[in-house]
């Protein structure tokens, strides 16, 4: 790969990884919004996140006066977006419809790239397939057809992107071949993400809350949204509003709703991302009859450094996730596997995985690989902060990190026995699989016997939960009567309908955007009319 490209996918995940701490370029346009009692703005956006920011700035676009409500401080603003990975799905129709996403490329550039085009009718089969047919039409037909388009609209705010040379190919023969419909990641990742939203908002103006929830929604006689109050460390404070747009993300943050909705043990698990995702808009809406929707006894959730702290840590972002075990063997203390490895591309499988380790004894599981392919690993194996062991053995392996040995060797053994032999491809289902072992491992079976052996301890890490409100396509929050709440958007995680069980990788944040943008302008146009 020529130098350029190779320094853009430096920069990328250096950043990423938190070598690089650069600061954006603000304006000073902005400043940090103190409420008083009686303030008034056309909309107010609760959250800090991709998609609060996304429908901050679509409402500054519509020519209204726009507040955001972050309810962490300055320093750790941003959600869950912060601390994810930055890859947006979108449909493009080949390599040069994804310049007008990441800049012009040369000729060598594209010619060590492989790449297939990535349809409207490939995401919402993806999007179906994966939710088994659950997810909602309206919304998933509305999302497939505005992504790309949102995705331009997000690179005029300058959202920078580049091709995910790091997670999304593999060199086969020379080329890198992009794989899962997946191709395009913001610079910087998650954190640049919201940097380059942040410094939009600055250049619009548009004020920010810090430390500054939403409490309560107001409505008026008609059942419209007339405002809502808000709390902050100076106490509860009521601002008018012709809208409101929640943004404020999912349950996942709460243990006490975890439980609740998604089952027993669930408090134990950690959380990836923020520690202000606590349900505060999905309660605000239920309470002035917003209808619940969607999966609540769903999540995305997939397996996390053992080692990890409880919620997102700031400077290894998204680093703890491990999700190269497509390549590898899984096996839970016992030394016995659990699930298949290789049942479909790593994008389509890492969100319920989580779920599968939760379910473990001791919630926890062990990611094993050999020689053949610790060289085709992610980069977040490669962090200091891992709980892994390396030996010549798996013996040895067994006792660093706590497996049994005799039911691991065995498990082990019954494995390579069970190899077929063919073709393998790690940038395709290759089909090369194994028989007469249960669970099977479809694709990518290599033999784990080439030693130096190196295993990774992980547990579950939540990262957003399933259920929330029912929108509509136009991102009206709908009651339970089934009527649109005039004046009420919502956008983002806390969204209901989209993902049930299972969702495919880089469409949370598409989603967050799309609808973040839509909810954002039709709040505008609703609270100047």
């Amino acid at each position: 790969m020529p130098v350029a490209a190779w320094w853009k996918l430096f920069v990328g995940r250096q950043y990423a990884q938190g070598r690089f701490s650069y600061q954006m370029k603000g304006t000073g346009l902005v400043s940090e919004a103190i409420i008083e009692d009686g303030d008034e703005y056309d909309v107010v956006v609760v959250g800090g996140g991709n998609a609060a920011l996304c429908a901050a700035l679509a409402a500054r676009e519509q020519g209204a006066s726009v507040l955001v409500l972050e309810k962490a401080p300055e320093h750790a603003r941003g959600g869950n977006s912060y601390f994810s990975g930055g890859l947006f799905r979108f449909p493009f129709t080949g390599l040069e419809d994804l310049e007008n996403v990441v800049g012009p490329m040369t000729d060598s550039d594209k010619d060590r790239i492989e790449i297939d085009p990535y349809s409207e009718s490939d995401f919402y089969a993806d999007l179906m397939r994966v939710t088994e047919g659950l997810a909602d039409p309206g919304l998933a037909q509305k999302l497939v057809s505005s992504a790309s388009e949102t995705v331009k609209w997000m690179k005029s705010k300058s959202v920078r992107y580049v091709l995910a040379y790091g997670r999304q190919a593999y060199e086969v023969d020379g080329k890198f071949k992009f794989w899962g419909g997946l191709a395009c990641e913001t610079v910087g990742a998650g954190v640049g993400l919201i940097d380059s939203l942040f410094e939009a908002c600055e250049r619009e103006g548009i004020p920010i809350a810090y430390e500054t929830m939403g409490s309560e929604l107001k409505v008026d006689q008609d059942g419209a949204i007339a405002g809502l109050v808000t709390r902050s460390p100076r106490g509860f404070r009521t601002v008018s509003a012709g809208s409101v747009v929640l943004a404020c993300g999912g349950f996942e943050a709460n243990p006490e709703m975890r439980v609740r909705y998604l089952g027993a043990a669930w408090d134990y698990a950690k959380v990836r991302g923020t520690a202000a995702n606590t349900g505060d808009g999905i309660n605000m809406a239920l309470s002035i009859g917003a209808q619940p929707f969607g999966n609540y006894s769903g999540c995305h959730a997939v397996a996390w450094d053992a080692g990890a702290p409880p919620f997102g840590d700031r400077r290894i972002g998204d680093l703890f996730q491990k999700h190269s075990y497509p390549l590898g063997l899984i096996v839970n203390r016992n030394g016995v596997r659990f699930v298949d490895e290789g049942a479909d591309i790593r994008n389509f499988t890492y969100a319920r995985y989580g779920k599968e380790i939760l379910n473990q004894p001791g919630r926890i599981a062990f990611q094993i690989f050999d020689s053949q392919v610790t060289a085709r690993l992610r980069d977040e194996y490669k962090i200091r902060e891992v709980m892994s062991a390396t030996g010549d053995s798996i013996e040895v392996i067994a006792e660093a990190l706590g497996i049994d040995p005799v039911e691991f060797s065995r498990t082990v053994s019954e494995y390579n026995g069970a190899v077929v032999e063919g073709e393998y491809d790690p940038s395709r289902l290759d089909g090369k699989g194994t028989v007469g072992i249960n669970p099977p491992k479809s694709n990518w079976a290599l033999r784990l016997d080439q030693p130096p052996f190196t295993g990774y301890a992980v547990t579950c890490g939540i990262t957003f939960t399933f259920g929330g409100l029912k929108i509509d396509t136009d991102a009206r929050v709908i009651d339970t009567q089934g009527y649109p709440i005039p004046g009420l958007y919502a956008a983002g995680e806390l969204v209901g309908g989209l993902f049930y069980e299972n969702y495919p990788g880089g469409s949370g944040l598409t989603a967050g955007a799309v609808f973040g943008r839509l909810a954002g302008s039709r709040a505008g146009v609703h609270s100047r009319v």
